[in-house]
């Protein structure tokens, strides 16, 4: 048996047992890959070895191994694919690695089975349906302060959307962050609004994640600045703070990490992304509200089959604008994607754009990006740009 089907029988005996809290993947020989992370969950009443790789293009993919010898042995294959792995229990920790001379070692395997066999603590598992991987729960002090759930932390029926909305903005952060730093971060917050999202996000990387936060609101209502700021003090959030300022003249006094914005409205979605880009964010991610410029702008004879119709030229004028959002952010050195936030029944206002720098993306891709920007944005306009 060698050292690879070594850690996967361990990793099994501590997943049947209940007792592993994760393996962390890391050093991968695929370039694609940035790490792995292995936790238990419960699909249909068993026990199963849920495998999250994180990708450097912001995508993560599951597998589900079940505790057996089949699932032992795609273990085994998953592990030969990194250079090292740590396996975490309630009773004691074990270490994959390959050495200098190029050796695989198994550090504190014997110990660890020994412990396994005795017993111990065992971990909380969860099951793996949408309801119940949710990362917020509504009973979060911050929901029940802003009138998401009441006192005993059920959502608001006519909050739902709302509650989802956030949880799944939530689900797509936690997706960056192979990309963002580790421990410390800084975030701002666009044209935020009623900040449930700016809340939320601090929620998760201060008290979720344990990092230390620091995040700025900026929004242009007194009002509604004034109140979060009030909701931040009674919630003990000493990291965030709100500001009433023009998001165009505001400067962070530290560059942000991350830069997300929900639901700003027209040409203000234009100028969180100009932010995002001056700032160097590492990640970007924004959902635009409404789309009017180019509407009023639009004068492309080719499209005139569509843009005759009123309904059809919004729809083509929402989607042409945040491509090109996403084709100057590819110009800028990210990597680009446009993903669904929610049900459009919860709202159509649905689209994420999400941007994520990338040192790879050299000077050649980058002008051809701005070229192709350029002749799409005269192509719609008529030749102005």
């Amino acid at each position: 048996m060698n050292t690879f089907q070594n850690f996967a029988t361990l990793c099994r005996q501590a997943a049947e047992r209940e007792m592993l809290k994760k393996a962390v993947f890391t050093a991968p020989t695929d370039t694609a890959v940035v790490r792995a992370v292995g936790t238990l969950c419960r699909v249909g009443g068993e026990i199963k070895l849920q495998i999250e790789a994180f990708y450097r293009d912001g995508k993560a993919k599951h597998e589900n191994l079940t505790c057996n010898k089949a699932g032992e042995a795609r273990l085994a294959d998953i592990a030969a694919g990194f250079a090292r792995i740590n396996l975490l229990t309630t009773v004691g920790d074990a270490e994959l690695r390959q050495t200098k001379k190029g050796e695989w070692v198994l550090l504190g395997a014997e110990k660890l089975a020994r412990r396994l066999a005795a017993g111990g603590k065992t971990v909380t598992v969860g099951g793996n349906d949408k309801e119940k991987r949710r990362i917020l729960s509504g009973n979060e002090p911050f929901l029940k302060l802003l009138g998401v759930s009441d006192e005993n932390g059920r959502v608001h029926d006519k909050k739902g959307p709302k509650f989802r909305q956030i949880n799944r903005f939530l689900e797509l952060i936690r997706d960056t962050l192979p990309h963002l730093p580790e421990g410390k971060i800084r975030i701002c917050d666009l044209c935020c609004g009623k900040s449930y999202l700016s809340f939320a996000v601090y929620h998760y990387f201060a008290n979720v994640l344990g990092y230390a936060v620091s995040m700025t609101g900026v929004d242009l209502k007194p009002d509604v600045v004034k109140t979060c700021n009030e909701v931040a003090g009674k919630l003990g959030f000493t990291g965030l703070d709100f500001l009433c300022e023009d998001v165009a003249a505001y400067e962070s006094p530290e560059k942000p990490q991350l830069v997300i914005s929900l639901h700003a409205c027209d040409t203000a979605t234009d100028l969180v992304l100009e932010k995002g880009i001056a700032w160097g964010a590492r990640v970007i991610l924004s959902t635009p509200c409404c789309h009017h410029e180019l509407n009023h702008t639009l004068s492309c004879p080719a499209l005139s089959f569509i843009a005759e119709h009123a309904m059809l030229r919004q729809k083509l004028c929402d989607a042409a604008t945040d491509a090109l959002r996403l084709k100057l952010l590819e110009a800028n050195g990210y990597h680009v994607a446009a993903l669904e936030l929610i049900d459009p029944d919860d709202t159509p206002k649905n689209i994420m754009l999400r941007a994520i720098y990338s040192e790879r993306i050299n000077e050649a891709a980058r002008a051809r990006a701005m070229a192709e920007y350029q002749k799409a944005r005269a192509f719609l306009l008529g030749g102005e740009g």
